[in-house]
């Protein structure tokens, strides 16, 4: 997708934010510092970019190469004839915060809470700042590249009880466990055993 003119214009009005281009395949990304997240967004909106289509969160702990803060927040802004996209990026460290841009994009209400239940970064200002996906008495933010995986019995508030194994077992066929699948074709297609004489 290359740069169209409302693009060009938002460019050039970030300069002096202190805004960053970043160099991508053929995406036009801008790293902001955090105080010029607002005013940034803001411009984006000005210049036409109306839709916010996400704000996700990237954590680079294990990311090779990476040198500079840990966490990345995007927020990933289109105009209305979906002919230009720009991605506006924060990068920040462990238990920094960003402000919220709820008040210029109600639409970001949940993906701001989902970014903070998954990567635990806060945003101030925010009207509901609570856990979307997980249960609020959850413990850790599980898309942390250094949250354990699967081996830790989950019991949800209202008494559900999750156990791994039994989790993968239902998700691989070998047991219904709690997807109550047990492999083979679901309904309305068909399928071909693999070697080992499973369908």
């Amino acid at each position: 997708m290359s740069e169209g003119p409302a693009t060009r214009a938002l460019l050039d009005a970030l300069e002096p934010l202190g805004a960053a281009r970043r160099e991508t395949t053929d995406l036009t990304s801008v790293t902001l510092p955090k105080a010029a997240i607002v005013e940034a967004v803001g411009l984006a909106k000005e210049h036409g970019f109306v839709l916010i289509a996400d704000v996700f969160g990237i954590d680079y702990l294990t990311y090779p190469g990476h040198q500079g803060k840990r966490f990345t927040v995007a927020y990933n802004l289109r105009n209305l004839d979906g002919t230009e996209r720009v991605f506006l990026r924060v990068d920040l460290d462990d238990g920094e915060t960003l402000p919220t841009i709820t008040h210029l994009f109600p639409g970001a209400n949940f993906m701001e809470r989902e970014v903070y239940d998954m990567f635990g970064i806060a945003f101030e200002g925010h009207p509901d700042l609570r856990r979307l996906l997980l249960p609020e008495d959850f413990e850790g933010h599980a898309h942390r590249k250094d949250f354990p995986l699967g081996e830790t019995p989950t019991l949800f508030n209202e008494g559900r009880f999750l156990d791994p194994a039994a989790f993968r077992a239902g998700l691989s066929g070998a047991d219904a466990g709690l997807t109550q699948w047990k492999g083979g074709a679901r309904k309305g297609t068909v399928s071909e055993p693999d070697e080992g004489g499973r369908s």
